[in-house]
């Protein structure tokens, strides 16, 4: 029996290995299609990281049928890709599409702290912005190379808040998952859930990085199963 495959996105700073460690347990029972954005390790280096060539590039990577699970930066390019996708699932873990919810007083303050970071040295905004967006780890010193990469591929990010994002409902079901540890992830998710139709998860216990909390492999191994089953009753398989 062919295991439904499983392509997961990573977002800012850490590559494909370091993003989605937590899930090599899904191995066994997903086929899992983990690559690296351009610009994070093993690629080379770019000039600059725009959602929009991300967005294009991820419509090279994904066969019909995947399930899309996008992290953060990761989501914003899922979204932006997502109308044009032939994917049986998507789900969202915190994606920065603060462009959706503008005006909620949340939203607002994160946007304008996000502005006021230093940018003096790509360590200092590192080491100001993770405490912002709710990961919340002390960084070595000198930063690993694959690390030190992934800082300097984030640093040249276009602002997430610019993308956007289309919203209209999809033909697949989407899940979109937060921690409950930044108001402002908790604003765009509500939004994103009322006009994509989407269902909703919160996980306590992993910051931003909700896909480490306990729980989220099983809630996205159920996930993909009922929507699995669902889509094999519909056209009688």
């Amino acid at each position: 029996m062919t295991r439904p495959r499983v392509v997961l996105l990573h977002g800012s700073v850490t590559n494909a290995a370091l993003s989605w460690g937590s899930q090599a347990a899904l191995a066994d029972r997903f086929e899992l299609v983990v690559p690296n954005r351009p610009g994070f390790p093993p690629n080379p280096p770019v000039d600059r990281v725009d959602f929009d060539d991300d967005a294009r590039w991820l419509e090279g990577i994904l066969q019909p049928g995947d399930h899309l699970v996008g992290h953060s930066y990761g989501g914003v390019i899922a979204l932006l890709a997502a109308p044009r996708l032939p994917l049986a699932s998507l789900t969202l873990i915190e994606p920065p599409a603060f462009g959706v919810a503008r005006g909620d007083p949340a939203v607002e303050r994160w946007l304008e702290v996000a502005a006021g970071l230093p940018r003096g040295s790509v360590r200092a905004y590192l080491e100001a912005f993770l405490p912002h967006v709710g990961a919340r780890f002390p960084l070595p010193r000198p930063l690993p190379p694959d690390l030190q990469q992934g800082a300097e591929a984030f640093y040249s990010e276009r602002r997430p808040d610019e993308a956007e994002i289309p919203l209209a409902p999809l033909p697949y079901p989407v899940l979109v998952v937060t921690g409950d540890n930044e108001p402002a992830f908790e604003a765009v998710a509500d939004v994103l859930c009322a006009r994509l139709g989407a269902e909703r998860l919160v996980l306590r216990g992993a910051g931003h990085a909700v896909q480490g909390a306990p729980g989220f492999n099983q809630a996205l191994e159920e996930f993909i199963a009922r929507r699995s089953s669902s889509a094999a009753r519909a056209t009688g398989t």
